[in-house]
């Protein structure tokens, strides 16, 4: 099996801030990849906990309109409630979906 390439994120904050974030990380013993690597897991696998905080982010920085916002939330809510239902991982709602998508196009 080959190994997946890696690439650098790359960014820029103000030198107060890294020297604070490098306090915090050294209080919670964690290095930078390892707080990173968590974040970048955490939002792609669209953690219940995170996406509250991602949630209350884009309201503080006013992304999208607050229908977007709203109508995010009820979509992710609704898929909570399925996968409980059902008790149902994420992609195996993603393959029902999949198939629905497949077998009736026009919904």
């Amino acid at each position: 099996m080959m190994a997946e390439k890696e690439k650098k994120v790359i960014f820029t904050v103000a030198e107060n801030d890294k020297a604070k974030f490098k306090v915090q990380l050294q209080y919670d013993s964690l290095t930078q990849a390892q707080f990173f690597r968590g974040v970048m897991k955490a939002y792609t696998a669209k953690d219940y906990n995170f996406m509250n905080f991602i949630a209350t982010l884009k309201e503080q920085l006013k992304v999208q309109s607050r229908p977007q916002r709203k109508k995010v939330e009820r979509n992710r809510k609704d898929a909570a409630d399925t996968s409980k239902k059902f008790a149902l991982e994420d992609d195996e709602v993603e393959n029902i979906f999949d198939i629905l998508e497949q077998e009736h196009p026009d919904l």
